[in-house]
């Protein structure tokens, strides 16, 4: 296992994350980091199943969002959305689910959706993260935010690099971002 570089900082919370100034700065880093890695030739994949509102909307190649108020490539559940991409195409993939099982119940009852025992339990996140291991090419990034750093997970085949823990103060609870790399297929 290598180093895990682990830092934490302080800021405004915001129910968009990736726009949250620690969270975004992150992964304009690991975009960056990801370019110069694989050189100017290649066009990265980013891959975002729960774009919403982010504002790295337009350095993806292919998003999805439940909702179809939003302006994404795709209106699907994450799970069947990342099930029609091919294997091994991702360099990047964005993870920002809602949270916690009452956003997830919060989010099936906006858009008319049968909320069930399938969609509240722990598998929810475990299935999405198994599609996110296997769309991703070894060597690729996942970029992880919520509530815990377990990222996308060493049963997955990735190693976890960075973990960015935002405090936002008061009753807040932190915001925390796992950035993982695939390092081999399962």
């Amino acid at each position: 296992m290598s180093e895990i570089h682990i830092e934490r900082k302080w800021s405004m919370p915001s129910p968009n994350t990736f726009s949250i100034k620690p969270i975004r700065e992150l992964i304009e880093d690991v975009i960056i980091k990801k370019k110069i890695e694989m050189g100017d030739s290649q066009e990265l994949m980013v891959i975002d199943p729960f774009v919403r509102n982010s504002i790295f909307k337009e350095d993806c190649s292919l998003t999805n969002d439940l909702d179809p108020e939003i302006e994404a490539d795709e209106h699907m559940d994450a799970l069947d959305f990342l099930k029609s991409i091919p294997s091994g195409v991702a360099d990047i993939v964005f993870y920002d689910p809602p949270w916690t099982t009452r956003q997830v119940s919060e989010c099936y009852k906006k858009m008319g959706m049968t909320v069930n025992q399938e969609t509240t339990q722990a598998t929810f996140w475990t299935k999405l993260k198994k599609e996110i291991a296997r769309v991703t090419k070894v060597g690729g990034i996942a970029i992880s935010a919520g509530y815990n750093s377990g990222g996308i997970n060493k049963c997955n085949g990735y190693e976890i690099e960075r973990i960015l823990l935002v405090a936002h103060g008061g009753v807040h609870a932190d915001s925390i971002v796992t950035v993982d790399r695939k390092i081999k297929d399962k």
